[in-house]
């Protein structure tokens, strides 16, 4: 084994980065370690941000590159796209010959990577495996990269329990908790002055955070899903409403078309960034009165943080709740009516105990500690663990 143990780390996405970066913090600051970064996917993307920059100032070298070429998000055009992402993680990944490679979540970039590394005989440690979306191909995707994956570090223990119903060795699953919460903790929140100077965005008295991408296994909801959200913030006229963009998934650009159209015209009140970074993000959820849409940060992140989501439509079906999240259909008066439950004083009550089914922070010590002591040399061979071997 070489001098350093060589953790390398795959991130195509600006939410999956946010996830990723204590994380990526403890390796590197680990002097046994040493940290590898495999940047794909929309964080190269012109029209998502360029996210990778963010990465590169947050003081981290960036060993490899892999233009996926995002230029639509039809169907053929995001298999073309991962068959991309799926040769150029084989190249990067045989190059940087890495001990162990870390993938998170359901991502279909993150699944052609963990594709390279298989075939590349790498063990691959996978992150939020054992949840379910069953409104996305995005469920289809996390369990094919838990039966790809050698390691395995869940949220929460009924999905610790999912991976090894799935017939992953029990001593291999790792129940953490979200590493995504560990933000809370290190992070210093930017006060309202700070976020209205860093944005150019003027807060309101009451003000809403929405966040909704495409839920891929329902076409209706592309379209008509976000003009039931954009006729329902029209309901709350005076609330200031802070936009994130929608993500690379099928349907992305048509939700942020929209959602742009609706900010031009309603400029004074309204405001959308491609990315805002994690602690702007973060601070967005802690200065809005609900958070409205469809992201998994509105189960993870925000109960952490102490405010009621509305979690529209199917998207996020199956996934655990805490107390302060509304569920309600993808149609408009619906939406109204669970954005008026989360503004009430009840649902403030609720939120305030911080109930979270996530963990409470330090999953990222927990995860690397393991990295870092495990034994890699039998990880390779795999046998399915259950009733029938």
């Amino acid at each position: 084994m070489p001098e350093h143990r060589r953790i390398c780390v795959f991130t195509g996405s600006r939410s999956e980065y946010g996830h990723l970066f204590w994380l990526m913090k403890e390796v590197q600051s680990d002097p046994k370690l040493k940290l590898q970064i495999l940047v794909s996917g929309s964080h190269l993307a012109r029209d998502h941000g360029e996210t990778w920059r963010r990465i590169a100032a947050d003081g981290f070298l960036i060993d490899a590159k892999v233009d996926m070429k995002l230029e639509s998000d039809e169907p053929v055009a995001v298999a073309k796209s991962m068959s991309l992402a799926l040769s150029g993680c084989a190249e990067a990944l045989d190059r940087l010959k890495p001990d162990i490679f870390v993938v998170l979540g359901d991502r279909y970039e993150a699944l052609a990577a963990a594709e390279a590394a298989l075939l590349l005989r790498i063990p691959t440690a996978h992150i939020h495996g054992g949840e379910a979306s069953e409104g996305s191909f995005d469920d289809a995707i996390r369990h094919a990269i838990t039966k790809l994956s050698h390691l395995h570090f869940t949220a929460a223990e009924p999905y610790r329990q999912r991976v090894i119903q799935m017939g992953e060795a029990p001593d291999r699953v790792f129940n953490v908790g979200a590493p995504g919460l560990d933000h809370l903790a290190h992070l210093k929140p930017a006060s309202r002055a700070e976020f209205e100077a860093e944005t150019g965005f003027k807060l309101g008295s009451q003000n809403l955070l929405v966040s909704y991408h495409p839920a891929t296994l329902d076409d209706c909801s592309r379209e008509q899903g976000v003009k039931s959200v954009l006729a329902a913030l029209d309901r709350f006229p005076d609330a200031h409403v802070i936009f994130t963009k929608a993500n690379a998934d099928p349907g992305g650009r048509l939700i942020n078309d929209q959602i742009e159209a609706w900010v031009t015209s309603n400029s004074k009140r309204a405001f959308c960034a491609p990315s805002l970074g994690q602690r702007l993000y973060l601070s967005a959820i802690e200065l809005s009165h609900a958070i409205v849409g469809n992201s998994s940060s509105g189960l993870i992140e925000a109960p952490a943080l102490g405010r009621p989501t509305v979690d529209i439509g199917t998207r996020q079906n199956g996934r655990l709740r805490a107390p302060s999240v509304i569920d309600c259909v993808d149609r408009t008066d619906a939406i109204a009516a669970a954005i008026r439950r989360a503004l009430s004083g009840e649902m403030k009550e609720i939120a305030d105990r911080r109930d979270s089914p996530y963990g409470s922070g330090g999953a990222s010590a927990q995860i690397k500690k393991i990295l870092a002591s495990r034994s890699f040399g039998q990880l390779l061979e795999k046998r399915f663990a259950g009733t029938f071997q």
